[in-house]
């Protein structure tokens, strides 16, 4: 046999494999809600899924005595609530993103001047690329059982260039809490009830505060999957819920795109939400530690929570291959079906 035939031989071979190949994965894809009901569940710390696809809820299942009324702990998927509140403001005129920490913290500046600190704008934390060390992971705890959490974020040295690589930090976000505070005159709660829950019907449960009373910026906020189901379709419709709109078209936007990429995934982060491929669709979404997700796929319409028990998880994290496994092998497929 001469090479040019063994070459066509191999190739037809590849086409034929890679053919039956697609054509299994297509004849295993879920075909009814139902069915991805069932894979859903053999995920034992999953607790909710719901699936809504040109603002149509498909489906809503509640996993090992879940209840749909019950807000639970939506864990750093707080931070893109935060990061909502924080385009609001915006539009308003109440904030800029060129403001620095100097803007809004004289008092600390004038007894721990820093330059290089001060100049750290909003933009930055949004991003989180203000360089400053994390108070995540090693250092969280030591962060909230201090005595002023503010303080205790900006006494953190340089890990990283402002403007530069991540440095993902819970404290970073609540700072964008307290200066929301300060620059409308509203507690974060309460701007948010005025500007975004009462507009969306979202009636939140708990919501951790500081000591000096902040509300947290980025953690421990408590809202039941279907809230979260409408903040993703806030988002899916640029800003706008049933008809009114709530933030701006370009807020939106520039929270979705990319400015930095997280050092431990595969994701790239915006303006505090995320983004990857899945399935061959590029999808933004939420994420809270434990398996809090809200995903939007913007090319099939559709918008995906999906939140999970906190009962066991770890920072190793290990619950997130199964939920994008879930995602991509069933729920996407059945979403092309659905829209087709």
């Amino acid at each position: 046999m001469s090479l040019i035939s063994i070459r066509v031989f191999l190739f037809t071979a590849f086409c034929l494999i890679t053919g039956f190949q697609n054509l299994q994965a297509q004849s295993s894809a879920p075909t009814s809600i139902d069915a991805v009901f069932e894979e859903a569940e053999s995920i034992t710390s999953l607790r909710s899924v719901l699936i809504q696809q040109e603002g149509e809820l498909l489906g809503a299942e509640y996993f090992r005595n879940a209840s749909a009324d019950y807000p639970y702990n939506i864990k750093s998927a707080s931070k893109s609530i935060i990061s909502l509140l924080i385009g609001i403001a915006v539009d308003n005129d109440s904030i800029s993103l060129n403001e620095t920490l100097g803007d809004y913290f004289p008092e600390y500046f004038a007894e721990n001047p820093n330059q290089k600190k001060e100049n750290i704008t909003i933009r930055n934390l949004l991003s989180m690329q203000s360089g400053l060390e994390t108070t995540s992971f090693y250092n969280y705890g030591a962060w909230v059982v201090s005595n002023d959490w503010v303080e205790f974020q900006l006494d953190q040295g340089f890990t990283e260039e402002p403007g530069g690589q991540m440095v993902y930090s819970t404290g970073t976000s609540h700072l964008l809490s307290v200066i929301l505070t300060k620059a409308t005159g509203m507690s974060t709660k309460a701007f948010a009830e005025e500007y975004l829950f009462t507009p969306l019907n979202i009636s939140v449960g708990g919501w951790d505060r500081d000591p000096q009373g902040y509300y947290m910026g980025g953690n421990n906020l408590a809202m039941t999957p279907n809230d979260l189901l409408k903040i993703g379709q806030l988002m899916l419709n640029g800003g706008t819920y049933n008809g009114q709109r709530i933030v701006s078209g370009n807020w939106v936007r520039d929270s979705f795109k990319t400015y930095t990429r997280s050092n431990y995934n595969p994701y790239d982060y915006g303006y505090m939400w995320w983004n990857r491929p899945v399935g061959g669709y590029k999808v933004f979404f939420a994420w809270g530690y434990g398996g809090q997700y809200i995903f939007m796929i913007p090319e099939l319409k559709s918008v995906v929570v999906i939140t999970n028990s906190l009962d066991g998880a770890t920072q190793r994290r290990t619950y997130k291959e199964p939920i994008f496994n879930l995602l991509e092998n069933a729920i996407i497929p059945y979403l092309e079906i659905a829209s087709s």
